[in-house]
């Protein structure tokens, strides 16, 4: 999956076109619309009741971040969940986030402390929430600053970038209450240890904290799917 192309300024086709794409994509990160499905732009614009243009021009850029592929005179076709692939970007995670951890905990006493101020008061002091679409969102915005606070603009991009890749399965690890309870443990735990500089103790927490996260998404994902895959064809 490649970065997404960048819209800043958008006119009011483009506009439309943007307004398909998320709807398109949410169906996907929904399993409305599952992995293999075939669909035409015909289709997909007599549902959305729009033109074909914005259908296009939406899918096009879901291909270049590899949520769907073109057949040719066959249509469209969403793209088969590549498991392997996700579980690098997990690992890819790790490398960035442990490094991210290991600079934090190198820097002047407090200073990780300081950086990190928001972070230990949503995830400490505040009550829980419950809802777990939120706290994916939370969650995702805990990592990414983590990194961020490390100092390396590049590392940041890159970490930004595989964030977005894995968010189509990152956010199911949210739908259990033990899950989003675990989340909040892990990441105090995470705070406590940078705070305090223990730098191995930060690394490996944050490595089981992902791992188990990497797993436990595998095991959700099959499930919906399967769920998914059930209530569309459920046996005679």
């Amino acid at each position: 999956m490649q970065e997404r192309h960048t819209r800043r300024s958008k006119s009011r086709p483009e506009a439309l076109a943007e307004k398909v794409y998320q709807a398109i994509k949410n169906d996907i990160f929904d399993f409305r619309l599952m992995p293999g499905d075939r669909f035409s732009e015909s289709e997909m614009a007599e549902r959305m009741a729009v033109s074909r243009t914005p259908v296009r021009q939406a899918l096009f850029w879901l291909e270049r971040e590899g949520y769907v592929e073109v057949w040719f005179r066959s249509g469209w076709q969403v793209r088969q969940f590549d498991f392997a692939y996700f579980e690098e970007l997990y690992d890819l995670r790790i490398v960035l986030e442990c490094e991210a951890v290991r600079r934090l905990c190198a820097m002047p006493a407090g200073r990780a402390g300081d950086l990190l101020s928001e972070l230990k008061r949503f995830w400490i002091d505040k009550p829980e929430l419950q809802e777990g679409l939120a706290v994916s969102l939370h969650d995702e915005a805990f990592h990414m600053a983590i990194v961020a606070a490390a100092g390396n603009s590049e590392m940041a991009r890159i970490h930004a970038e595989l964030t977005e890749k894995i968010r189509i399965i990152r956010r199911l690890d949210f739908t259990r209450e033990d899950r989003i309870a675990a989340t909040y443990n892990e990441h105090a735990r995470i705070l406590q240890a940078v705070s305090q500089q223990q730098s191995e103790e930060a690394q490996r927490i944050l490595t089981a904290h992902i791992s188990v996260s990497k797993a436990e998404v595998r095991k959700i994902t099959l499930h919906r799917l399967q769920q998914a895959r059930f209530q569309l064809d459920p046996p005679q």
